[in-house]
């Protein structure tokens, strides 16, 4: 029988080995969101692919994550924490490889999940060994802890921007430098020895860490869930996909209720519920960072990419040395406080034109998103550590899942929404035979085909075949009969009709950023009101306190 490690257990240097591999672990995973982020435009021209596409690319990264996040949260008990290391490494590292042989959408997304699944392992392990090791710090530890995202973003963008300076500018190869990172992580996990968490020291039943979640949040990761691995997987239905994805995850929901006999913390399925703005205010907004800041850089100069490495140095900073500041406030009031400053950032990147405006207001939203994952991380762990690795997971799960569901590609909806209004109002002949009837989420709406751009001599892919006839083949008749149409229409113009259209299509481009800033400003506002309740409550019962662990002695795991 195996020795149990507690926290306690370790020494200083051990601990320190432990967390730095942990904080490099989740650095890799920023790498691979920095690449996705820098070159999202490169594949997704190379692809000509839709904002939409891109977006849900970008978000094939994101639901993976819930996935694993929330299945290794049952099973790390038995597993211990060190061999979902080795999977997440090997995850990690096949996304890297896929990247580099990608040959259209479908690559794409499948190397994005892979990264995803690995993403969700290393989240399901670091979180809870962190509150393991510092279980009287956790807050300020974890903060310290999620520091590694932003310091994978700086990193990885850095990065492609020297490989870019001295000529390597192939994506592909971008796509590949998770394995540096990677590399080194594994080799730093090799001689550690991993706690168990806090819940299995206390002696806490497997069945009471479940009913913290209870029928409510179970619900709520049934239904997300359901809806986009109905969408991956192909069995979802054609209509009325999110009415049946609701009713299937009150139904899984429900028969989880009814085992664990328990609704479920109330504060805690909020939380859950709050994770969708907050997902879509940090890391959706930062998806399109690029697109959305570009037309306000761009007259300064600046390398679009560099506002990401800008934010996330900003975030880095601050969370490094978040100790100081969460001694003096607790993380609602925090949390509320960062809802208002990114509001303000995002409205005010939106109208600004000069570039001291610029830089003051991109700082005000770099600001407010720094403590938005690692505040309610800590939040969890100190209010409801019974929950042990799955509540800890699942609200992070939760913030992971709807991004990909609803946050990525919400703004990119917004993106093709803009673009199509404008191009109807511009040039409505264009508008009319470009337009592509699209869904999100049940709702229609219409965006400009970005194919019907593609020219009779384009090979962008350099594969030897021209991109009309890629793109023609594989669709059915009668949309292959709109497209070529299109491409008639297209192939009429005069020359300076052809190049007047594209300009008009680039500078409405352009604009939709500005507006798409003004849309996810809602965000953040729904997190000011609801923390800021939050905060009044906890104060109304005599202030915010986490909740302390006492022993129950010998404890059930749950199955293996």
């Amino acid at each position: 029988m195996s020795t149990i490690v507690k926290g306690e257990d370790l020494t200083a240097r051990e601990k320190r080995l432990l967390f730095w591999a942990s904080f490099l672990s989740l650095a890799a995973a920023g790498i691979g969101f920095a690449f996705r982020i820098a070159k999202q435009g490169d594949y997704g021209k190379e692809f000509t692919l839709t904002y939409q596409e891109v977006g849900q690319i970008m978000g094939a990264s994101f639901w993976p994550i819930a996935v694993t996040m929330i299945g290794f949260s049952l099973l790390v008990d038995r597993t211990g924490y060190k061999r979902p290391m080795y999977l997440a490494f090997l995850l990690q590292a096949g996304s890297g490889v896929l990247f580099y042989m990608a040959d259209g959408y479908t690559a794409l997304y499948y190397a994005s999940v892979c990264a995803g699944l690995g993403h969700g392992i290393i989240e399901a392990v670091i979180n809870p060994v962190c509150a393991a090791v510092y279980p009287k710090d956790k807050t300020p530890r974890l903060t310290i802890l999620h520091a590694a995202w932003p310091a994978g973003l700086v990193g990885g963008t850095l990065l492609i921007m020297g490989a870019d300076q001295v000529g390597v500018t192939d994506w592909r190869v971008h796509g590949t430098f998770i394995l540096i990172p990677a590399a080194a992580y594994i080799l730093m996990y090799r001689p550690c020895r991993l706690p168990v968490d806090e819940r299995v020291q206390a002696g806490v039943p497997f069945k009471a860490m479940l009913q913290q979640v209870g029928f409510l949040s179970a619900t709520l990761a049934s239904m997300l869930l359901v809806y986009e691995l109905g969408n991956v997987l192909g069995f979802r239905t054609e209509e009325n996909w999110m009415r049946n994805s609701v009713i299937v995850g009150v139904v899984i929901g429900a028969g989880f209720g009814v085992y664990v006999k328990s609704l479920g913390r109330p504060l805690f399925f909020l939380m859950c519920l709050l994770m969708v703005p907050v997902a879509t205010a940090e890391l959706s907004t930062d998806s399109w960072i690029q697109k959305l800041v570009g037309p306000s850089v761009k007259d300064l100069g600046i390398n679009a990419s560099f506002a990401i490495v800008f934010s996330a140095g900003v975030m880095l900073v601050l969370r490094v040395f978040a100790g100081g500041i969460m001694k003096h406030i607790s993380p609602p009031a925090l949390l509320s406080i960062s809802g208002v400053l990114s509001a303000i950032g995002l409205y005010w990147l939106s109208e600004a034109q000069v570039g001291q405006a610029v830089f003051i207001a991109f700082l005000i939203y770099a600001i407010g998103q720094t403590y938005y994952w690692p505040c309610i991380l800590g939040f969890t762990a100190e209010r409801y550590p019974e929950g042990g690795a799955l509540t800890l997971n699942t609200v992070s799960a939760m913030g992971l899942l709807s991004l990909g569901v609803i946050g990525n590609p919400i703004l990119g909806v917004e993106f093709d929404k803009e673009i199509h209004a404008a191009m109807s109002e511009k040039d409505a002949a264009f508008a009319e035979i470009a337009t592509a009837p699209k869904a999100f989420l049940g709702t229609p709406h219409d965006s400009i085909n970005p194919v019907v751009l593609v020219t009779t001599d384009e090979d962008q892919n350099g594969n030897g075949i021209l991109d009309r006839g890629e793109h023609a083949g594989g669709m059915d008749t009668a949309a292959k009969a709109k497209l070529t149409a299109a491409w008639a229409y297209m192939d009429g113009l005069s020359e300076s009709e052809d190049a007047e259209l594209r300009n008009l299509y680039a500078v409405e481009d352009e604009k939709a950023g500005r507006k798409v800033l003004v849309y996810a400003t809602r965000f953040p506002v729904i997190l000011v009101i609801v923390f800021g309740a939050i905060f009044l409550y906890f104060r109304s019962r005599g202030g915010y306190k986490p909740v302390e662990l006492v022993a129950q002695g010998d404890e059930d795991q749950g199955p293996a």
